[in-house]
């Protein structure tokens, strides 16, 4: 019976049409695809590609729909990565191997973990979606990134219809960025990631000043990857909604980098303004704080608005269309360019066209 299963598992999925997207996506926009198959084992992407269904165009790939913005109905087919699986293994010098399937979502991994004594993304914790999206996003939080404790991940080729293994070393991270997003990007699917994480002598990043800040209200002076993921928890659901509460995909915006030039005319012009050095000749702005100072935090237009605890997230209060929501993005970039001379790139992934 079990080889029966897994052969099913690993048959060609069933592809079905005028699939409803409401509930695939957390801004809550309802749309529909004229394709829809899910892929629950990863040979069903190559059973997929032998009978030439990527010959034509590349699927928008679904995660858990957390970081894309319906604008259009998709006029290419919409492929589920549903490919679920953990496997924990620990090597001689202490050091955790974590492989789990592009599928799974990605908080109940990093809460996997920290029940078991792993450490390394305890900081990364609540961060809504699945653990395929994680390499392509390069997902931050909290002072720690993705990169910085990626091993390597498997993806299947549309072109060739091989799978491949990727490290670190080729996959070109940046700041919520990667080769994913670029060069590979409607290329590459990612099936499954493997983590580098350790078992003892957890080194914790505690760089975050909101962090050290909750830690040392708490009175915790000796931090364990508990309590540090406990404290990520609630800062973020203090500051972030609830997308089963209401629409939204967390941070629409990247922070900007700016040039030390540009930095320091907005340093003379808003001696507030708050930064983060990078490099020697760059700096980050915090993208809620010019969302807030131009005027947008809590302002709602139709069923759309900026959230009024987090200036970064753009909340549907339901019934809102992709364009409405796209719409008021626009606006705010328009009056942060005006402003401030900073031109906000979204970090949610855009999807059609608007009309």
């Amino acid at each position: 019976m079990a080889d029966a299963q897994t052969k099913s598992a690993r048959d060609k999925p069933a592809i079905r049409t005028d699939v409803n997207l409401g509930s695939m996506n957390t801004l809550g926009v309802e749309t529909r695809a004229g394709q829809f198959v899910e892929i629950h084992h990863p040979d069903q992407l190559r059973a997929l590609f032998e009978a030439g269904f990527f010959k034509r165009q590349s699927p928008i790939v679904l995660g858990e729909g957390s970081n894309l913005l319906f604008i259009s109905e998709p006029e290419r087919p919409v492929l589920k990565m549903s490919v679920r699986g953990r496997e924990m293994k620990t090597e001689k010098d202490g050091t955790v191997l974590l492989k789990a399937g592009a599928g799974e979502n990605w908080h109940q991994l990093v809460k996997h973990c920290v029940e078991k004594g792993v450490g390394g993304i305890e900081n990364l914790a609540l961060i809504p979606g699945t653990v395929g999206a994680a390499p392509i996003q390069n997902i931050g939080a909290y002072g720690v990134e993705l990169k910085d404790v990626f091993d390597s991940l498997t993806a299947f080729n549309l072109k060739t219809g091989k799978f491949r293994t990727f490290t670190a070393d080729v996959c070109e991270f940046g700041y919520r960025d990667s080769i994913f997003k670029n060069e590979l990007r409607e290329r590459v699917i990612v099936c499954d990631v493997t983590l580098r994480l350790t078992k003892d002598s957890h080194s914790l990043n505690l760089s975050y000043s909101g962090l050290t800040d909750y830690l040392e209200t708490k009175d915790i002076l000796a931090p364990s990857i508990n309590d540090v993921f406990n404290a990520v928890v609630e800062i973020r659901r203090s500051k972030l909604p609830d997308p089963s509460d209401i629409g939204n995909a967390g941070s629409f915006f990247k922070n900007p980098i700016v040039s030390i030039d540009h930095y320091q005319k907005l340093k003379a012009a808003y001696p507030k303004i708050p930064s983060y050095k990078i490099g020697n000749d760059e700096y980050k702005i915090p993208a809620a704080w010019l969302i807030e100072q131009a005027g947008w935090k809590g302002k709602r237009v139709g069923n759309v608005s900026t959230y009024k605890n987090q200036a970064l997230v753009i909340v549907n209060h339901g019934g809102a269309t992709g364009e409405e929501i796209y719409n008021h993005a626009l606006n705010i970039q328009k009056s942060v360019l005006e402003k401030f001379d900073i031109d906000l790139l979204p970090e949610v992934n855009i999807v059609g066209t608007a009309s």
